[in-house]
Parts: structure tokens; sequence; C-alpha cells
């Protein structure tokens, strides 16, 4: 068994044991390893401390429980290993900026730790070749783009730890709201369809530790109205990961993480090719009853 195997039999009981008390000691064994080797690696591959990970693993179910309005927050706290509604609060906040009460009022878009699979890291799969893990199906492809399509949108600048962390960071998504006002904006554009094709574009920032996104929609005019900017989708041969999970939060959240992080960190750089400075988002909408997206990389060799 390879090592990060050993780990994510470790992450998947922590999972399936969130609500228990989870030991350290316990969690080594299962991986065949000394608390401190365990530890050491755990660190390394998920990118947190053990114990943290649990915490924000926790946080991120109570996150799912607290929309359930039938259900006490206080009994969210216990059954999740808080030892009491001031502690589970205080843990929240700090995680996500806002307490469970002020969440559960006001639900919001949130970054959390997702839970990683870690062969994501060493598979290599091969071109349209689905890969099925954990509830993601993924896909890599290429496709050349004959003409570049231009879009018209809003424009945020983000601090770069928002794609750095790659799912290990918490807190409130900052680009949620930018889709908010895109989408509301949207709604007054009389020659817009419902069913118009939506992106979202990561790339650098002239501001110093920050990346610029770009969130809109196609466009064929030489005209935009004056609140929106554009942005052009350039001709070329791009590579394509596609990928679709069980919900559009599931998608969003979680999966394209896990397909960001493959595609940069592990498929790309074992093919020796590089990529233009942007990641396009593609979806046929960004709306709750989409599941699945692409993400498209001009490739430079």
């Amino acid at each position: 068994m390879h090592a990060w195997e050993q780990i994510q039999q470790t992450v998947n009981y922590i999972e399936d044991h969130l609500n228990e008390d989870i030991n350290i000691e316990d969690l080594a064994k299962t991986a065949c390893l000394s608390p401190f080797y365990y530890q050491r690696l755990f660190s390394r591959l998920v990118k947190k401390p053990v114990a943290e990970y649990i915490k924000l693993r926790r946080v991120a179910k109570a996150a799912d429980c607290l929309l359930q309005s039938d259900i006490r927050i206080l009994d969210i706290a216990l059954e999740l290993g808080f030892t009491s509604h001031e502690h589970f609060s205080r843990t929240f906040k700090n995680t996500f900026g806002l307490t469970p009460d002020e969440y559960r009022k006001n639900p919001q878009t949130l970054n959390r730790m997702t839970k990683p699979q870690l062969l994501l890291h060493y598979t290599l799969v091969d071109e349209e070749v689905p890969l099925i893990t954990d509830g993601i199906v993924l896909e890599i492809h290429r496709e050349e783009l004959k003409e570049p399509v231009h879009y018209m949108g809003l424009i945020k600048d983000v601090p770069i730890h928002h794609i750095d962390g790659l799912g290990t960071e918490s807190g409130i998504d900052p680009l949620a709201s930018l889709w908010d006002d895109f989408h509301k904006q949207k709604t007054v554009l009389t020659c817009v369809s419902e069913e118009k094709e939506e992106i979202g574009v990561a790339y650098s920032s002239l501001k110093e530790g920050y990346f610029s996104y770009f969130a809109g929609m196609p466009y064929e005019h030489a005209e935009i109205p004056s609140a929106f900017k554009s942005w052009e989708l350039p001709a070329g041969e791009y590579i394509i990961c596609s990928f679709e999970a069980e919900s559009f939060e599931a998608l969003v959240v979680d999966a394209l993480y896990k397909a960001q992080h493959y595609i940069y960190n592990t498929w790309l750089p074992k093919h020796k090719l590089q990529t233009d400075a942007f990641c396009a988002e593609r979806y046929a909408s960004h709306s709750p009853d989409t599941t699945n997206m692409e993400i498209w990389l001009r490739n430079l060799i």
C-alpha cells in the first residue's frame, strides 16, 4: 500500500466518525505508522494538521446541519463533539466569520475544508477516459477554438490565498457576492436568455497579493452596458477538464477545487505542458440546478 493510501484510509474514517471522539493514536494505528510519523505525513498530504482538519470538517458538516431549521443549534454542537453552544459558536465564527445563528438566519456560500481525495495527486488519467472518485466524475480532453469568444460581465479582485488553499481555506466565499451582483444586473438586460452559458475566469491582478476574477456571459454586439466589462477567450488549443458532482454546491465548493488541484499539480506537470495565465470555468448556467462544468486552459506548447 502506498503512503497516500494509508492516509486516505484515515481520512475516510474521520469522515464517517465526525460525531465521535477521534483519537490520533488510533488513526496512526490504522495507517500502520507511529503517531509522530502519521501526523507528519498527514500534514504533508492534507495540508492541515490532523486535529485542525477534524475541527474544520466538523464545522463544515455543521454548516449543512444548520440549514435544517428543525434541529437546535445546541443539538448540532453536541452531536459533532463540541462541548457547549458557546464553544461551537466561537469555533464557527472563528472559521467562517459569522455565528451559527447568523448563518442560519442568512445562509451564505462558504469556503470550507473539503475532504481530500489523495489519489488525484498520484493517478494520471488518459485523455477522454473518465475518472470516477468520491462522488466526482472527471475527464480531460483537448479542443481547438477557431475563433475567440467574447464575454461581458463584472470583475472583482480577490485575495490570492482564496485559490492557494485549493479546498483547505475556510470563510465566506468572496466570489458569491460577485455572482449575485452579476445575476441581478443580468436580469435587467431584455436581450439576454436564461439559457446562455456563463463563465468565471481567474487571472493575474495588478494589485499585489490579489487575483482578478471575471463573472460573465457571451455577447455578440459591439457595445456592452456601461456597468459591465469585457473579457475574451482567445482562439487556440485548449486542455479541457470536464467534471460533475451530485449538486451545485458540491460542484463549486468541492469538485472545482479538486479538479483544479489535479490538473495543475498532477496532470499538466506529468505531461510537461504549460498553459496561459488564466483559468476559465465554463458553465451551462451558474444556477442551483447545474451539476457539471468545464475548466478551459489554453495550451502554450
